[in-house]
């Protein structure tokens, strides 16, 4: 059993607070940025006529405007529509948290589309590369999620149960941890497995990614606690699984048209 007694602020400077969440966005993208180029360098340098890494840069840019729109976006729609009905003012007051994972990916998307189609490059190749860097964002995100004490699980009495007192004294899964694990190092070592293999053709990863992460994520779904203000869907189908089960099928489309991508 372990008592979360974890500082979501790692330095507080009076004015400025340096936390965690915010460090774990950082890195993720730098880590990512930085693993990307050298995917594209070790088994895509020939292709597209050598492909030009400093496009590469400059999609980063269109990456971190799309995680953040669509994020909160994505929030504001899929987990808490009523209240930013009432409050509109307060969608972008993104420090105040609330970011939803479903919408960074449909903003990753969209904006990756746009930039491919502006530089003429095929949008399944950089989508494939983004779809191989970004579990080292979600893996740094939930442990994030867990020093923040945030999405925590259901109670349990497992040896290894977390109990959070900020939230209660209650022996809880440890669902962050199991989210890092499947949705980040995991799902991480398949896609890279994939992309690395002889005779890769284009958009596997991209598939894969939606199929994996939306299975891992169901799977963790079962152990964590649904969204306060949504509860249940018919009961027993959370919000973060109903979003993942469009994932599986759009991967599973993906996969039957492969041929034409």
């Amino acid at each position: 059993m372990f008592y979360h007694n974890l500082d979501p602020i790692l330095f507080d400077f009076g004015f400025l607070e340096v936390r965690w969440y915010s460090l774990a966005y950082i890195f993720g993208i730098l880590i990512g940025w930085w693993y990307g180029k050298i995917i594209i360098i070790k088994k895509f340098q020939t292709f597209e006529k050598k492909f030009n890494l400093t496009l590469f840069d400059d999609l980063i840019t269109y990456l971190i405007i799309s995680i953040i729109l669509g994020g909160r976006l994505g929030y504001v729609i899929f987990y808490d529509m009523n209240y930013y009905l009432k409050n509109p003012f307060d969608i972008v007051k993104i420090w105040q948290g609330g970011m939803s994972f479903h919408g960074a990916m449909l903003g990753i998307i969209i904006g990756t589309f746009i930039f491919s189609k502006k530089n003429n490059i095929k949008t399944f190749f950089l989508l494939d590369i983004i779809a191989c860097v970004s579990p080292i964002g979600i893996f740094l995100g939930r442990i994030a999620n867990f020093i923040n004490s945030e999405l925590v699980g259901k109670a349990s009495d497992v040896y290894w149960a977390v109990i959070f007192p900020k939230i209660d004294n209650v022996a809880r899964h440890p669902s962050q941890l199991y989210e890092a694990f499947l949705e980040g190092l995991i799902l991480f070592l398949i896609l890279n497995y994939l992309i690395f293999k002889k005779n890769y053709k284009i958009g596997n990863c991209s598939f894969s990614f939606l199929i994996y992460y939306g299975v891992f994520r169901i799977f963790s779904e079962f152990f964590r606690l649904p969204d306060i203000q949504i509860g249940y869907i018919f009961g027993f189908v959370s919000m973060g699984m109903l979003l993942s089960t469009f994932m599986i099928f759009a991967g599973i489309i993906l996969y039957l048209k492969r041929n034409d991508l």
